[in-house]
């Protein structure tokens, strides 16, 4: 069963001083858990779907690498609609044992042609849309993959993509993807090619494919054999292993599976041209990174919110956590606080480095400045009206954006009444709103794998969950990560839309180091929640002594005063979701701090991670007890 809080309690009493043991395993601890520690020597696999890690685990044994094994895993999980698909993103770290450095993976789209602010603003919106064809960014997902498989990897593209080849071609689809399929079916029938792939039973009180039915997708089985023929086309004209992958990447995105996907995604109202695919490329990046108590924590730069994790850290550095307690109400009021702080920083500063203005994120990671934000956090109540803070001096400048920081929570009022009233005038009533639980969480999948030559992977693929409009005859299910975008920069100067530029997005994977080698890869699905579940989980480990496993499915807080990164971009300040095992008193107290209490009998968030147990040359594998999140080790 999961831990209980006492158990969790009793470990954080017998872990006094900070996690020192970088050479070493977890202190033993007699503890139960709804899923077993992985344990391997040679390799490791762990993905969100048991085919996905299955996928893995036979490039291992075809003598690939830990990067042969990510590609063919995030290959499969996308086939299966795992909340994401092609059309999606990928974003990951890669630890090369080569160069002994921790390389950054960007393959998130950007936005088509046309994709301005006037443009959205003509239509009505407050943010560019989260469904359709006009949701979409460029697809990331496949150049992502031939990028990591080319670079790091061993295999041929062929052998990588088979698995998921030979699911295209069918596979019993599982219940939970029907779910999907079924409770979304309104919307999926709006788009014809959706229509046509999804609605296995037209007609039919049940539309959706059934559980353990062959579903079958003919389209994107066509295009994963163009670019495997693309592939095999070059290795036969004499090009390299690489040169042959490249072929491949040029064909999705400079040839006929490029024009196909731009004309379906104009034929269903999106923007996208042949163009902006062609000029789309993945980019490999230095990560920013933090020590915390003799750790190095590696995280993708702030195209993501990936620095908002380092922040965190550079937050609580100061403070004596273990000293707290576990789930006491001083600890769980100092994580949502020092959030609060980081979030918020995220929420305005945060966005594509390729385009003007610069984002201070110097300023932002500085300890200096950590200090000085910590200053401001109130230690007996909590504070709904966190703004962004200044980093600036901490750069020598003065900051440009003064005013619109000042005036960010009346900008954002001012914007919300005039949506209502003009949802109002056209409608008569507002418009709905969403379930902010749902538009926090919103899913994605998570990717880890290591081998026992050193490479090791964290990657934290999205983009493409249902409901998902399918880019015409290349089977290809389409982003929906636009809404991740502002259109005022009153909201965040860094992130307003244009085209070829790319969201600021949730996902964020995680590389931590010592002695210059990896601890762990970690990383979780779950939209604005992902970078608090992973502090939580890493704080878990370090702090209070868990071994990986107890640190996935240990109970978490969740916090919705951030903004979310969805739909109108909400926020709940104050609101707090808890374990359903935290004692009464707890939660008087924190009632007291003037949160506003829900509770959760899983809150851990569907983490997966790999611990790297240097004294034993072994491995540790965790994957949450949420849902399918599965791994293989050997």
């Amino acid at each position: 069963m999961k831990i209980s809080f006492i158990a969790s309690w009793s470990l954080a009493v017998a872990a006094c001083g900070a996690w020192m043991m970088a050479n070493a395993a977890p202190p033993y601890v007699q503890s139960k858990t709804d899923k077993p520690v992985l344990h391997a020597r040679h390799w490791m696999a762990i993905t969100g779907k048991p085919a996905g890690a299955t996928a893995g685990a036979m490039m291992f044994e075809r003598g690939g690498n830990a990067i042969d094994a990510a590609c063919a895993m995030l290959a499969v999980v996308c086939t299966m609609y795992d909340d994401l698909s092609w059309g999606g993103e990928t974003q990951a770290l890669v630890y090369d044992p080569r160069s002994k450095k921790v390389i950054g993976v960007n393959a998130l789209g950007v936005a088509p042609t046309g994709a301005t602010p006037e443009f959205f603003k003509g239509k009505g919106m407050m943010f560019p849309p989260g469904e359709g064809a006009l949701a979409a960014v460029t697809p990331g997902n496949p150049g992502g993959l031939m990028t990591l498989l080319s670079e790091f990897g061993t295999l041929s593209l062929r052998q990588v993509l088979e698995p998921a080849m030979q699911m295209a071609e069918g596979y019993p689809i599982e219940a939970e993807t029907v779910r999907k399929i079924e409770s979304n079916k309104a919307k999926l029938k709006q788009w014809p090619y959706s229509r046509q792939l999804f609605m296995a039973h037209p007609g039919e009180d049940h539309e959706a494919p059934h559980p353990g039915e062959i579903f079958r997708q003919p389209d994107l089985l066509s295009t994963l054999r163009k670019l495997v023929d693309a592939e095999t086309q070059a290795l036969a004209s004499g090009k390299n292993r690489k040169d042959a992958i490249h072929a491949a990447y040029e064909r999705f995105y400079q040839g006929d599976i490029a024009e196909e996907f731009c004309r379906a995604s104009r034929e269903q109202g999106g923007l996208h041209q042949v163009q902006d695919l062609a000029r789309w490329r993945v980019k490999l990046e230095e990560p920013v990174r933090a020590q915390y108590k003799g750790i190095e924590v590696c995280k993708l730069t702030h195209w993501t919110q990936g620095p908002a994790l380092i922040e965190c850290l550079n937050l609580l550095e100061g403070l004596d956590l273990q000293a707290m307690g576990y789930n006491s109400a001083r600890y769980i009021h100092a994580l949502y606080q020092v959030m609060n702080l980081a979030f918020a920083d995220r929420d305005f500063y945060y966005g594509d480095p390729d385009f003007p203005p610069a984002e201070p994120i110097a300023g932002l990671l500085s300890k200096d400045y950590a200090r000085k934000r910590r200053e401001t956090i109130p230690w007996d109540r909590n504070n709904p009206e966190v703004f962004p803070g200044d980093p600036y001096p901490f750069l020598g400048r003065d900051n440009p954006f003064e005013a619109l920081r000042t005036n960010w929570f009346k900008a954002r009022a001012e914007a919300q009444a005039r949506a209502k009233a003009k949802a109002v005038a056209q409608n008569g009533q507002p418009a709905p709103a969403r379930d902010i639980t749902e538009v926090f969480q919103l899913g994605t999948t998570s990717i880890q794998a290591a081998d026992e030559k050193g490479w090791a992977i964290s990657v934290t693929p999205s983009g493409g969950w249902m409901p998902t409009c399918i880019a015409g005859k290349t089977g290809i299910g389409m982003s929906q990560r636009m809404q991740s975008f502002v259109l005022d920069e009153a909201e965040c100067p860094f992130n307003v839309v244009a085209p070829g530029k790319r969201p600021r997005v949730t996902l964020t994977p995680t590389i931590a180091l010592t002695n210059g080698v990896p601890l762990i890869c970690f990383s979780v699905q779950g939209g604005d929640t992902q970078d608090q579940n992973l502090l939580q989980f890493f704080l878990n480990m370090v702090e209070f002594g868990m071994n990986v496993q107890e640190a996935c499915e240990a109970a978490n807080i969740t916090s919705y005063q951030m903004r979310s990164s969805f739909d109108n971009h909400p926020s709940e300040p104050g609101r707090l979701t808890i374990n359903e095992e935290v004692p009464s008193w707890v939660r008087r107290e924190l009632v007291k701090m003037g949160y506003r209490l829900d509770t959760q009998r899983k809150s851990s968030g569907p983490i997966t991670a790999i611990f790297f147990d240097h004294s034993h040359g072994s491995m540790w594998g965790g994957a949450s007890n949420h849902g399918e999140d599965y791994g293989i080790g050997w």
